[in-house]
């Protein structure tokens, strides 16, 4: 890269970050997909730039993790909190870690049965009730899928309500199985595709120490 280029590039960083940067990542914090993210932006951001800065969002605040939970191998950083005493001088304080992967886990590990546990949607919040939703997690192949098997991505897709696919189809999967956090929206699109017969997976329970299958 050129000299020319590198400055050229360094430029269009700050003024994507000054001017779209913040809002991408704090409408990331709210929920909004990125087409609702695109609509609300004032400054013209390209569709792929508003992508994969919402999906760098998920994953520093773990909403997505690329590793196994419980694995270990998931990096997590410390959130330091400024401070000033009474006579005007700053400390930091350590506030927060983030992150809720509580390391290696020995998993207990079970099959869900609709019989014996209820249907999926109970049986889900069931389990965030029990771990708290931010310690939940179902596994994703959506990039897997839609790079190797394009048509039975766009099948699974067609499943969906167009919110959901708007969720869904607005995140950059990266090839390989991806682990959302089972917030009430992954709830909801999970059930309807496991009710569908369109999911399989695992569920990982970070407090509970459970690791549990859904099978078709």
């Amino acid at each position: 890269m050129s000299e020319q280029d590198f400055f050229r590039n360094a430029l269009s960083d700050f003024t994507f970050e000054a001017a779209s940067g913040g809002a991408i990542r704090h409408l990331a914090d709210l929920g909004y997909t990125a087409k609702q993210i695109s609509e609300q932006l004032t400054y013209p951001t390209p569709y792929e730039r508003v992508r994969s800065t919402l999906w760098k969002r998920l994953l520093d605040t773990r909403v997505v993790l690329t590793q196994e939970p419980g694995s270990g191998k998931e990096h997590i950083k410390a959130e330091y909190k400024m401070e000033r005493d009474k006579y005007g001088r700053t400390s930091f304080r350590l506030a927060s870690v983030c992150g809720n992967d509580a390391g290696i886990i020995n998993w207990k590990e079970r099959t869900y049965n609709r019989e014996k546990d209820g249907n999926l949607a109970e049986y889900l919040a069931k389990i965030c009730a029990q771990n708290e939703e931010a310690y939940v997690y179902l596994s994703c192949d959506f990039g897997l899928c839609g790079r190797h098997e394009p048509e039975k991505f766009a099948e699974v897709m067609m499943t969906l309500n167009e919110r959901q696919k708007e969720y869904i189809t607005g995140l950059p999967w990266e090839n390989r199985i991806c682990y959302h956090r089972l917030d009430k929206r992954m709830q909801e699109i999970m059930v309807r595709l496991y009710e569908a017969g369109r999911y399989q997976g695992i569920c990982y329970c970070l407090k509970t120490a459970e690791k549990i299958k859904i099978e078709k």
